[in-house]
C-alpha cells in the first residue's frame, strides 16, 4: 500500500498532473505546489501506434499514462502489459472497433470531462458493454 508523498499519513487518491507524486488531498495538493517541489515531467514524443485501417500515427503527448504508472508497485486494478498488447492483436476487437456508432461513443468518452460520469452513462449501452467484455476476455485469457 502506498502513503502519500506530501504528508505521509494517508493513501493517495490522487496524481499531481505534472509531475504525478501521488498526494491525498487538496490541501496535501496545495503544499505540494507551495514549497514549489513540483518538477514537471518531460513530455518524449511515442512511438507511432497503428490504427485499424493499418496507417501509423503518433499518439498525444497529452497521454496520461506514464513508465512509473505501469511499473508502479500498486496492482490494484492494474493489467499487465503483456496482456495489454493481446488487445491490439484481437481481430473480434477489430470488428468490434469498426462500429461507426461504437467508435463515435468511443470519441466522446474520449472528449468527456468527467470520465467517470462518462463512462458510467456508456455502460448503459450494449454495444460498449459488449467492447467491454471482449477487452476482458481477452486480457483474462490463459495461454
Amino acid at each position: 500500500m502506498q502513503i502519500c508523498n506530501v504528508c505521509s499519513g494517508e493513501t493517495p487518491k490522487y496524481r499531481c498532473p505534472a509531475c504525478r507524486i501521488r498526494y491525498c488531498s487538496l490541501s496535501c495538493y496545495k503544499t505540494h505546489k507551495a514549497n514549489d517541489t513540483c518538477q514537471p515531467l518531460k513530455q518524449s514524443v511515442p512511438p507511432p501506434v497503428q490504427d485499424l485501417n493499418g496507417a501509423y500515427s503518433n499518439v498525444s503527448a497529452e497521454d496520461p499514462w506514464t513508465v512509473e504508472d505501469l511499473l508502479d508497485d500498486d496492482q490494484t486494478d492494474k493489467v499487465p502489459l503483456q496482456r495489454l498488447r493481446r488487445l491490439g492483436k484481437s481481430e473480434e476487437l477489430r470488428e468490434l472497433l469498426r462500429n461507426p456508432h461504437l467508435r463515435q461513443l468511443m470519441s466522446s468518452l474520449d472528449a468527456a470531462d468527467s470520465k467517470a460520469d462518462a463512462i458510467k452513462t456508456a455502460m448503459q449501452e450494449p454495444l460498449f458493454v459488449e467492447l467491454s467484455d471482449q477487452c476482458l476476455q481477452i486480457v483474462e485469457k490463459n495461454y
